[in-house]
Protein backbone atom coordinates (compact mmCIF):
# COMPACT_ATOMS: atom_id res chain seq x y z
CA UNK A 1 0.00 0.00 0.00
CA UNK A 2 1.53 3.30 -1.08
CA UNK A 3 1.84 6.29 1.29
CA UNK A 4 -0.41 9.30 0.65
CA UNK A 5 1.46 12.53 0.23
CA UNK A 6 0.71 15.78 2.13
CA UNK A 7 -0.61 17.47 -1.01
CA UNK A 8 -3.25 14.77 -1.47
CA UNK A 9 -4.35 15.02 2.19
CA UNK A 10 -4.67 18.78 1.87
CA UNK A 11 -6.82 18.37 -1.26
CA UNK A 12 -9.13 15.84 0.46
CA UNK A 13 -9.62 18.01 3.56
CA UNK A 14 -10.34 21.08 1.41
CA UNK A 15 -12.86 19.08 -0.67
CA UNK A 16 -14.78 17.90 2.41
CA UNK A 17 -14.89 21.39 3.93
CA UNK A 18 -16.30 22.82 0.70
CA UNK A 19 -18.83 19.98 0.44
CA UNK A 20 -20.06 20.56 4.01
CA UNK A 21 -20.44 24.30 3.44
CA UNK A 22 -22.48 23.75 0.25
CA UNK A 23 -24.72 21.17 1.96
CA UNK A 24 -25.38 23.38 4.96
CA UNK A 25 -26.21 26.32 2.69
CA UNK A 26 -28.67 24.19 0.70
CA UNK A 27 -30.34 22.98 3.90
CA UNK A 28 -30.73 26.55 5.17
CA UNK A 29 -32.22 27.67 1.84
CA UNK A 30 -34.69 24.78 1.86
CA UNK A 31 -35.76 25.53 5.41
CA UNK A 32 -36.26 29.21 4.61
CA UNK A 33 -38.36 28.37 1.53
CA UNK A 34 -40.39 25.76 3.42
CA UNK A 35 -41.11 27.90 6.49
CA UNK A 36 -41.66 31.25 4.78
CA UNK A 37 -45.44 30.82 4.56
CA UNK A 38 -45.63 29.52 8.12
CA UNK A 39 -43.60 32.46 9.39
CA UNK A 40 -45.94 34.91 7.63
CA UNK A 41 -48.98 33.31 9.29
CA UNK A 42 -47.22 33.28 12.66
CA UNK A 43 -46.35 36.96 12.34
CA UNK A 44 -49.94 37.81 11.44
CA UNK A 45 -51.27 35.78 14.40
CA UNK A 46 -48.76 37.39 16.75
CA UNK A 47 -49.77 40.85 15.51
CA UNK A 48 -53.45 40.12 16.10
CA UNK A 49 -52.73 38.64 19.51
CA UNK A 50 -50.64 41.69 20.42
CA UNK A 51 -53.49 43.95 19.30
CA UNK A 52 -55.87 42.11 21.63
CA UNK A 53 -53.38 42.38 24.50
CA UNK A 54 -53.03 46.11 23.83
CA UNK A 55 -56.82 46.48 23.85
CA UNK A 56 -56.97 44.82 27.26
CA UNK A 57 -54.27 47.13 28.58
CA UNK A 58 -56.10 50.12 27.11
CA UNK A 59 -59.34 49.14 28.85
CA UNK A 60 -57.49 49.04 32.18
CA UNK A 61 -56.02 52.49 31.50
CA UNK A 62 -59.52 53.77 30.70
CA UNK A 63 -60.81 52.43 34.03
CA UNK A 64 -57.98 54.17 35.88
CA UNK A 65 -58.67 57.44 34.06
CA UNK A 66 -62.40 57.19 34.86
CA UNK A 67 -61.55 56.62 38.52
CA UNK A 68 -59.31 59.71 38.61
CA UNK A 69 -61.97 61.86 36.94
CA UNK A 70 -64.61 60.50 39.33
CA UNK A 71 -62.55 61.45 42.39
CA UNK A 72 -62.04 64.97 41.05
CA UNK A 73 -65.74 65.37 40.18
CA UNK A 74 -66.83 64.04 43.56
CA UNK A 75 -64.60 66.48 45.44
CA UNK A 76 -65.99 69.43 43.50
CA UNK A 77 -69.64 68.39 43.62
CA UNK A 78 -69.49 67.54 47.33
CA UNK A 79 -70.02 71.22 48.15
CA UNK A 80 -73.43 71.15 46.48
CA UNK A 81 -74.72 67.64 47.36
CA UNK A 82 -72.65 66.19 50.23
CA UNK A 83 -74.64 62.93 50.53
CA UNK A 84 -74.81 62.05 46.84
CA UNK A 85 -71.58 60.03 46.86
CA UNK A 86 -72.87 57.82 49.70
CA UNK A 87 -75.85 56.73 47.57
CA UNK A 88 -74.33 56.59 44.06
CA UNK A 89 -71.10 54.60 44.14
CA UNK A 90 -70.47 53.70 40.51
CA UNK A 91 -68.43 56.38 38.66
CA UNK A 92 -70.51 56.27 35.46
CA UNK A 93 -73.83 56.44 37.33
CA UNK A 94 -72.45 59.31 39.41
CA UNK A 95 -71.42 61.20 36.26
CA UNK A 96 -74.88 60.74 34.72
CA UNK A 97 -76.61 61.92 37.90
CA UNK A 98 -74.37 65.00 38.17
CA UNK A 99 -74.91 65.76 34.50
CA UNK A 100 -78.66 65.50 35.00
CA UNK A 101 -78.85 67.56 38.22
CA UNK A 102 -76.42 70.29 37.27
CA UNK A 103 -76.85 73.28 39.61
CA UNK A 104 -80.47 72.49 40.55
CA UNK A 105 -81.06 72.65 44.32
CA UNK A 106 -84.53 71.07 44.35
CA UNK A 107 -84.12 67.42 43.35
CA UNK A 108 -87.87 66.91 43.05
CA UNK A 109 -87.67 68.86 39.79
CA UNK A 110 -85.01 66.52 38.35
CA UNK A 111 -86.06 63.33 36.56
CA UNK A 112 -83.56 60.61 37.48
CA UNK A 113 -85.62 57.70 36.17
CA UNK A 114 -83.63 55.38 33.97
CA UNK A 115 -80.40 56.23 35.79
CA UNK A 116 -81.13 55.06 39.35
CA UNK A 117 -83.72 52.73 40.91
CA UNK A 118 -86.87 54.32 42.29
CA UNK A 119 -85.93 53.50 45.90
CA UNK A 120 -82.56 55.24 45.55
CA UNK A 121 -84.19 58.29 43.95
CA UNK A 122 -86.60 58.56 46.88
CA UNK A 123 -83.87 58.27 49.51
CA UNK A 124 -81.57 60.74 47.73
CA UNK A 125 -84.41 63.27 47.48
CA UNK A 126 -85.26 62.89 51.17
CA UNK A 127 -81.62 63.08 52.25
CA UNK A 128 -80.87 66.17 50.16
CA UNK A 129 -83.93 67.96 51.54
CA UNK A 130 -82.40 67.79 55.04
CA UNK A 131 -78.91 68.97 54.04
CA UNK A 132 -77.85 72.44 53.04
CA UNK A 133 -75.50 72.61 50.07
CA UNK A 134 -74.15 75.58 48.18
CA UNK A 135 -74.60 76.11 44.43
CA UNK A 136 -71.44 75.79 42.39
CA UNK A 137 -69.92 78.74 40.65
CA UNK A 138 -70.29 78.94 36.90
CA UNK A 139 -66.64 78.03 36.33
CA UNK A 140 -66.72 74.99 38.64
CA UNK A 141 -70.02 73.84 37.17
CA UNK A 142 -68.64 73.98 33.61
CA UNK A 143 -65.52 72.03 34.65
CA UNK A 144 -67.63 69.45 36.49
CA UNK A 145 -69.95 68.90 33.52
CA UNK A 146 -66.94 68.61 31.19
CA UNK A 147 -65.42 65.99 33.49
CA UNK A 148 -68.69 64.04 33.47
CA UNK A 149 -68.82 64.17 29.67
CA UNK A 150 -65.23 62.95 29.53
CA UNK A 151 -66.08 60.01 31.79
CA UNK A 152 -69.08 59.06 29.65
CA UNK A 153 -67.00 59.30 26.45
CA UNK A 154 -64.32 57.08 27.98
CA UNK A 155 -66.98 54.58 29.00
CA UNK A 156 -68.37 54.54 25.45
CA UNK A 157 -64.85 53.94 24.10
CA UNK A 158 -64.36 51.10 26.55
CA UNK A 159 -67.61 49.51 25.36
CA UNK A 160 -66.32 49.62 21.77
CA UNK A 161 -63.09 47.93 22.86
CA UNK A 162 -65.03 45.27 24.73
CA UNK A 163 -67.18 44.75 21.64
CA UNK A 164 -64.05 44.10 19.58
CA UNK A 165 -62.70 41.72 22.23
CA UNK A 166 -66.05 39.94 22.29
CA UNK A 167 -65.80 39.29 18.55
CA UNK A 168 -62.29 37.81 18.98
CA UNK A 169 -62.92 35.70 22.08
CA UNK A 170 -63.05 32.54 19.98
CA UNK A 171 -59.41 33.16 19.02
CA UNK A 172 -57.83 34.49 22.18
CA UNK A 173 -59.81 32.62 24.89
CA UNK A 174 -61.92 29.81 23.38
CA UNK A 175 -62.09 27.78 26.59
CA UNK A 176 -63.13 30.73 28.76
CA UNK A 177 -65.75 31.79 26.21
CA UNK A 178 -67.15 28.24 26.18
CA UNK A 179 -67.96 28.51 29.91
CA UNK A 180 -69.14 32.09 30.46
CA UNK A 181 -69.81 33.31 26.91
CA UNK A 182 -67.97 35.84 24.75
CA UNK A 183 -69.60 38.90 26.32
CA UNK A 184 -68.77 38.01 29.93
CA UNK A 185 -65.31 36.74 28.95
CA UNK A 186 -64.42 40.07 27.34
CA UNK A 187 -65.62 41.96 30.43
CA UNK A 188 -63.63 39.73 32.77
CA UNK A 189 -60.47 40.15 30.70
CA UNK A 190 -60.98 43.90 30.38
CA UNK A 191 -61.37 44.32 34.14
CA UNK A 192 -58.57 41.93 35.11
CA UNK A 193 -56.06 43.53 32.76
CA UNK A 194 -55.91 40.90 30.04
CA UNK A 195 -55.84 37.14 29.83
CA UNK A 196 -52.59 36.77 31.78
CA UNK A 197 -53.89 38.97 34.58
CA UNK A 198 -57.06 36.88 34.74
CA UNK A 199 -55.04 33.66 34.78
CA UNK A 200 -52.95 34.86 37.74
CA UNK A 201 -56.03 35.90 39.72
CA UNK A 202 -57.55 33.52 42.31
CA UNK A 203 -61.11 32.33 41.85
CA UNK A 204 -62.39 34.30 44.85
CA UNK A 205 -61.31 37.55 43.16
CA UNK A 206 -62.69 36.50 39.76
CA UNK A 207 -66.06 36.11 41.47
CA UNK A 208 -66.02 39.81 42.45
CA UNK A 209 -64.98 41.28 39.09
CA UNK A 210 -67.62 43.79 38.02
CA UNK A 211 -69.51 43.72 41.33
CA UNK A 212 -71.22 46.98 42.26
CA UNK A 213 -71.74 48.23 45.78
CA UNK A 214 -75.48 48.12 46.42
CA UNK A 215 -77.66 50.37 48.54
CA UNK A 216 -80.34 48.33 50.27
CA UNK A 217 -82.08 51.47 51.57
CA UNK A 218 -82.67 49.89 54.96
CA UNK A 219 -84.15 46.67 53.61
CA UNK A 220 -83.04 43.17 54.53
CA UNK A 221 -79.97 41.58 52.98
CA UNK A 222 -81.66 38.17 52.78
CA UNK A 223 -83.01 38.68 49.26
CA UNK A 224 -79.98 40.63 47.99
CA UNK A 225 -77.45 38.76 45.87
CA UNK A 226 -74.03 39.91 47.03
CA UNK A 227 -70.43 39.11 46.07
CA UNK A 228 -71.29 38.42 42.41
CA UNK A 229 -70.08 40.51 39.49
CA UNK A 230 -70.10 39.77 35.77
CA UNK A 231 -70.67 36.06 36.40
CA UNK A 232 -74.32 36.72 37.24
CA UNK A 233 -74.82 37.54 33.54
CA UNK A 234 -73.89 34.01 32.45
CA UNK A 235 -76.51 31.59 31.19
CA UNK A 236 -75.59 29.02 33.85
CA UNK A 237 -76.18 31.47 36.67
CA UNK A 238 -79.49 32.72 35.31
CA UNK A 239 -80.85 29.22 34.69
CA UNK A 240 -80.09 28.04 38.24
CA UNK A 241 -82.62 28.27 41.04
CA UNK A 242 -82.03 31.18 43.48
CA UNK A 243 -81.22 28.83 46.36
CA UNK A 244 -78.22 27.39 44.46
CA UNK A 245 -76.88 30.55 42.80
CA UNK A 246 -74.27 31.22 45.46
CA UNK A 247 -72.72 27.76 45.03
CA UNK A 248 -73.06 28.01 41.25
CA UNK A 249 -71.24 31.35 41.08
CA UNK A 250 -68.30 29.99 43.10
CA UNK A 251 -68.12 26.92 40.87
CA UNK A 252 -68.22 29.02 37.68
CA UNK A 253 -65.45 31.28 39.04
CA UNK A 254 -63.23 28.29 39.83
CA UNK A 255 -63.69 26.66 36.42
CA UNK A 256 -63.31 30.00 34.62
CA UNK A 257 -59.95 30.50 36.30
CA UNK A 258 -58.81 27.07 35.08
CA UNK A 259 -60.00 27.88 31.55
CA UNK A 260 -58.17 31.23 31.59
CA UNK A 261 -54.95 29.49 32.63
CA UNK A 262 -55.34 27.02 29.77
CA UNK A 263 -55.92 29.86 27.29
CA UNK A 264 -53.01 31.92 28.62
CA UNK A 265 -50.55 29.23 27.50
CA UNK A 266 -52.65 28.33 24.41
CA UNK A 267 -53.06 24.82 25.74
CA UNK A 268 -56.23 23.98 23.78
CA UNK A 269 -57.08 26.33 20.88
CA UNK A 270 -60.08 24.18 19.92
CA UNK A 271 -61.98 24.99 23.14
CA UNK A 272 -62.61 21.33 23.96
CA UNK A 273 -61.24 21.74 27.48
CA UNK A 274 -63.71 24.55 28.11
CA UNK A 275 -66.57 22.35 26.88
CA UNK A 276 -65.49 19.60 29.28
CA UNK A 277 -65.41 22.06 32.18
CA UNK A 278 -68.86 23.31 31.18
CA UNK A 279 -70.19 19.74 31.26
CA UNK A 280 -68.70 19.25 34.74
CA UNK A 281 -70.47 22.38 35.98
CA UNK A 282 -73.79 21.26 34.48
CA UNK A 283 -73.50 17.79 36.04
CA UNK A 284 -72.77 19.23 39.47
CA UNK A 285 -75.72 21.61 39.27
CA UNK A 286 -77.99 18.73 38.24
CA UNK A 287 -76.72 16.69 41.17
CA UNK A 288 -77.43 19.56 43.58
CA UNK A 289 -80.97 19.82 42.27
CA UNK A 290 -81.75 16.15 42.79
CA UNK A 291 -84.05 15.25 45.67
CA UNK A 292 -82.49 13.37 48.60
CA UNK A 293 -83.22 9.62 48.73
CA UNK A 294 -86.46 8.75 50.49
CA UNK A 295 -86.17 7.28 53.96
CA UNK A 296 -87.18 3.61 53.89
CA UNK A 297 -89.74 2.43 56.46
CA UNK A 298 -88.22 0.41 59.30
CA UNK A 299 -89.85 -3.03 59.62
CA UNK A 300 -91.55 -3.96 62.88
CA UNK A 301 -89.88 -6.59 65.11
CA UNK A 302 -91.16 -10.17 65.09
CA UNK A 303 -93.78 -10.68 67.81
CA UNK A 304 -92.67 -12.61 70.91
CA UNK A 305 -89.13 -12.77 69.67
CA UNK A 306 -86.19 -13.34 71.98
CA UNK A 307 -83.53 -10.67 72.27
CA UNK A 308 -80.48 -11.20 70.15
CA UNK A 309 -77.42 -12.73 71.71
CA UNK A 310 -74.62 -10.19 71.73
CA UNK A 311 -71.67 -12.49 71.99
CA UNK A 312 -68.79 -10.28 71.09
CA UNK A 313 -67.51 -6.95 70.00
CA UNK A 314 -65.28 -4.31 71.52
CA UNK A 315 -68.22 -2.27 72.69
CA UNK A 316 -69.76 -5.24 74.54
CA UNK A 317 -66.41 -6.18 76.08
CA UNK A 318 -65.99 -2.69 77.45
CA UNK A 319 -69.52 -2.80 78.91
CA UNK A 320 -68.87 -6.18 80.58
CA UNK A 321 -65.62 -4.89 82.07
CA UNK A 322 -67.42 -1.84 83.37
CA UNK A 323 -70.12 -3.87 85.16
CA UNK A 324 -68.00 -6.90 86.06
CA UNK A 325 -67.48 -8.08 89.67
CA UNK A 326 -64.35 -6.74 91.31
CA UNK A 327 -61.66 -8.93 92.82
CA UNK A 328 -62.52 -7.72 96.33
CA UNK A 329 -66.10 -8.90 95.95
CA UNK A 330 -64.87 -12.21 94.64
CA UNK A 331 -62.76 -12.69 97.80
CA UNK A 332 -65.69 -11.72 100.01
CA UNK A 333 -67.90 -14.32 98.40
CA UNK A 334 -65.41 -17.17 98.82
CA UNK A 335 -66.63 -20.12 101.00
CA UNK A 336 -64.66 -22.89 102.67
CA UNK A 337 -65.56 -26.46 101.76
CA UNK A 338 -67.33 -28.57 104.49
CA UNK A 339 -67.71 -25.75 107.04
CA UNK A 340 -71.16 -24.26 107.64
CA UNK A 341 -71.34 -20.53 107.24
CA UNK A 342 -73.14 -18.20 109.62
CA UNK A 343 -76.51 -17.09 108.38
CA UNK A 344 -78.00 -13.69 109.09
CA UNK A 345 -81.69 -13.26 108.67
CA UNK A 346 -83.07 -9.85 108.81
Amino acid sequence: MTDVGPSVLHFISHFFKTFLLVCSQKVEDALERGLSYFNQETILEDQEYQLIVDCNALSVDIDNEISIIHNSTRDKYKLKHPLLESWVHHPIDYARVVQKIGNEMDLTLVDLKGILPSADIMWITMAESTTSGEPLSEENLVKTIEACNRSLNLDATKKKILGFLKSRMGYIAPNLAAIVGSDVASKLMGTAGGLRGLAKMPACNVLLLGAKKKNLSGFSTAAAQSHVGYLEQTELFQSTSPSLRSQTSRLIAAKSTLAARIDSIRGDPTGKAGQNLLEEISKKIEKWQQLPPAKLPKPLPIPDSMPKKKRGGRRLWKMKERYAQTNMMKLVNRMQFGIPEESYLG
